[in-house]
């Protein structure tokens, strides 16, 4: 929201007030208050009739400043976001001049006469607020606002702001903070989130569920402003100085992603959306991959395994699905999970309508009238989440299909939520818009955890708002089948997972028709190398058969790759499941210092040691960027430099997937399932090894439990290994090393890839 005409000039209709002196100040262990009238006080007569700023100043977590300005302290209805806050005791330091406050390396410190904030981390400025940066905003006597602006330094750049399909690059965009469903081609977002990071080292989360509007240089072009209606604004200032070090506190500040369950890491299938099916349909398609050899893990069934016009009425439709409990049965017995198709609506015409109705369990009007429209559904409502009443008897619906069978949910739509209702608990409807997908997503995995235990619970949904990290897994919504969109598509996760999200997955082939093989092919590369792999479209199937044969065989190749890569997979889950830090990763937090990253969004690092580059064109050319090191394309073999660009062709059995420098890459011992034993005669692949520096990686089992451990250190002309956790043989191989003097122990042979040493126990000293 812009408030200016140029730089110097508000806007017709807009009037501004802003602090001009720290006045007073009380200096709590806990918190520090500012006191700033808005005119300056040159005698008494000037304390009469004028506004007055309070800024509130404390520190929830170590390295992290809460800001709270006001204007009217009045009321906040709520609902507000689950924030941890430790409430940790402040230094504080006051002079005649200036105010600091901190909590660990991070200070504010407040020039008291001419009113500037100053960010620092260890004394070196990050951000500022600087005079008229805060303010309070009326227009004319309906509306009111509370502005800030922060200072962007020169080459500064801003990412995040949740799932945007817009420029990777934040700076010179406006972005509203409203869940909306407008595909992944627009300005709309399904996942609003008001954080973001810069790659200066710092972060700012604005603590608002409502609308938050932000000017990312585009109103003044060295400020981020960021507004919102009514009396008062509060942020939290994140220190770095690490990009990773900024998710970590982020995601500690308002919760860390859980770990999606083992299983959940293999191929879905799914109906689609518009097409025909009934049950011989589906075991058709689970038995289909199963003859290609082809590995599935999940198969998802879409809106119409329930009856038209009666979603959500969460029961099969007889019609199709004569004896459900049987066909799940089936399924299972192929090793394959099943999920289905949920949103938080009623259509007038589902049986659970007049049950909801009766018991007040949908959200109604300001007359009392349940609130209803004929988007979607015909006469659809929609379930009212705070009331505990009314979220039980949901769950209640889905502990029926837990009973059955079913593993998962799809929790689709949950943006386009009125703001024209009366909640239950009285909430701002304004503040649920976005914050209703909380509730309705923690409903949902609260039940799956209750009935199939915490590891066991995963969802796949599309709405998220600040903290729905914590019930993953989240997909890009519905795009085009078409390489912009599949390029949009990876652009709007880059930014997600620099929003606080650790996985994340989209349509492979895209949702809507019009899937060429060639596309098909080189969506299944770029999906099987995500974190969670999803064939899904609208009234297309997406079996690969449907295309060509070589559809099969990239199918059957990607999917092996992942299953044999899960035991590297996993242990980057664990770790993010554990430290915030997504699995999916931008170039820029993994490499900050090399400018050229900086923009990059067309390729991204899968987990901390591999790089993956989707080719986006039917050509099968790709342009990338090695960021410093050797790098070696784990599929061709090939060592390339970095710090270079890399201009090549390939065909559909290849991409740009590399290993960086002095990494361990765990293959696991089979290429059929997602989730087996990681621990059992796994093949650790050893790249690059770079004199006197430690390579080390980890094995966790299928419930994120560390169970093995890895070593390598080379001196001159020796590598020395230490494995501790494995009980069996396993294998260690060099890639492109071609020959070796002798090995301590095992058995030493020559592959195309490399020397492989097959061995047990704790130690080998490869000499070479």
């Amino acid at each position: 929201m812009k408030f200016t005409n140029g730089y110097w000039l508000i806007k017709e209709g807009y009037k501004i007030i802003n602090p001009k002196v720290a006045y007073e100040i009380d200096i709590k262990d806990k918190e520090v208050t500012v006191y700033a009238p808005c005119t300056t006080i040159e005698n008494r007569g000037k304390t009469l009739d004028g506004g007055m700023i309070t800024l509130k100043i404390s520190s929830p977590i170590e390295d992290v400043l809460r800001v709270r300005i006001y204007h009217h302290i009045g009321l906040n209805k709520g609902p507000n976001f689950e924030i941890r806050d430790e409430k940790l005791n402040l230094s504080c330091e006051d002079t005649n001049n200036t105010l600091e406050v901190k909590s660990g390396s991070l200070s504010a410190k407040i020039s008291k006469k001419d009113w500037k904030i100053s960010f620092e981390n260890e004394g070196k400025v990050i951000t500022e607020s600087l005079p008229n940066g805060i303010g309070y905003v009326t227009e004319g006597k309906k509306k009111s606002y509370v502005k800030e602006e922060l200072g962007i330094d020169v080459g500064e750049l801003i990412y995040g702001l949740g799932e945007r399909f817009t420029p990777f690059v934040k700076n010179g965009q406006t972005v509203d903070i409203w869940n909306e469903d407008g595909g992944t081609g627009s300005e709309q977002s399904y996942k609003n989130i008001p954080f973001y990071i810069s790659n200066k080292g710092y972060g700012v989360f604005v603590n608002h569920p409502e609308k938050v509007s932000f000017e990312v240089a585009s109103e003044k072009v060295s400020r981020v402003q960021f507004a919102v209606e009514g009396e008062y604004l509060e942020y939290f200032i994140i220190n770095g100085p690490q990009l990773k070090d900024v998710i970590k506190r982020y995601t500690t500040l308002t919760g860390k992603p859980a770990l999606p369950p083992a299983w959940s890491f293999g191929l879905w299938l799914s109906t689609s959306f518009l097409t025909d099916y009934d049950e011989e349909t589906v075991l058709s398609f689970i038995e289909g991959m199963k003859e290609r050899d082809i590995p599935l893990d999940v198969f998802h069934f879409d809106c119409f395994w329930m009856k038209e016009f009666e979603w959500c009425n969460f029961k099969w439709d007889e019609r199709l699905f004569k004896n459900p409990v049987k066909m799940l049965e089936k399924i299972k017995s192929t090793g394959v999970k099943t999920c289905v198709w949920i949103n938080p609506y009623i259509g007038q015409k589902s049986p659970l309508f007049e049950e909801a109705l009766e018991k007040g369990y949908l959200l109604k009007r300001e007359n009392g009238a349940v609130w209803q429209w004929d988007m979607w559904q015909a006469g659809l409502a929609v379930v009212d989440f705070t009331n505990p009443d009314a979220t039980a008897w949901f769950q209640s619906k889905l502990e029926k299909l837990v009973n059955m069978g079913v593993d998962a949910f799809k929790t689709d739509f949950g943006e386009r939520i009125p703001t024209d209702v009366v909640y239950y608990d009285g909430s701002d409807p304004n503040k649920m818009h976005n914050y209703y997908t909380y509730l309705y997503n923690k409903a949902v995995f609260d039940l799956l955890k209750r009935r199939k235990g915490e590891k066991e619970a995963v969802l796949f949904a599309r709405s998220a708002t600040v903290g729905g990290q914590k019930f993953p897994v989240h997909w890009g919504g519905d795009c085009t089948s078409n390489y912009n969109s599949m390029a949009e598509s990876l652009r709007g996760g880059l930014s997600f997972t620099l929003s606080g999200f650790g996985f994340w997955s989209h349509d492979i082939g895209g949702f809507e028709n019009g899937t060429t093989a060639d596309l098909y092919k080189r969506w299944t590369q770029f999906g099987l190398l995500s974190t969670h792999s999803r064939y899904h479209g609208s009234g297309e199937y997406k079996v690969p058969w449907i295309h060509d044969d070589e559809a099969v065989e990239v199918t059957r190749k990607f999917t092996k790759l992942k299953c044999s890569l899960m035991p590297y997979l996993y242990k980057n889950a664990c770790e993010t499941a554990e430290t915030g830090v997504p699995m999916v990763r931008a170039m820029v937090l993994e490499f900050t210092e090399d400018e050229t990253c900086g923009y990059l969004d067309r390729q991204y690092m899968l987990g901390g040691d591999l790089l993956v580059a989707p080719i986006f064109n039917d050509k099968g050319t790709v342009k990338y960027y090695l960021p410093k090191g050797k790098w070696t394309n784990i599929l061709t073999g090939d060592v390339l430099e970095g710090e270079k660009w890399y201009d090549e062709k390939y065909d559909y059995m290849t991409l740009p997937l590399l290993a960086r420098e002095n990494s361990i890459i765990t293959f696991g011992n089979t290429d059929k399932k997602a989730e087996y034993d990681y621990t059992e005669n796994p093949t650790f692949n050893i790249f690059q090894l770079q004199e006197g520096k430690l390579a080390k990686t980890s094995i966790y089992d299928a419930s994120g439990v560390k169970k093995a451990s890895i070593k390598a250190e080379k001196r001159e002309n020796q590598i020395s290994f230490e494995v501790n956790g494995i009980d069996g043989e396993y294998s260690v191989l060099l890639r492109n090393v071609n020959n070796v003097e002798s090995v301590s122990t095992g058995k030493c042979i020559s592959t195309e890839e490399g020397i492989k040493i097959t061995l047990s126990g704790n130690e080998l000293k490869v000499k070479l």
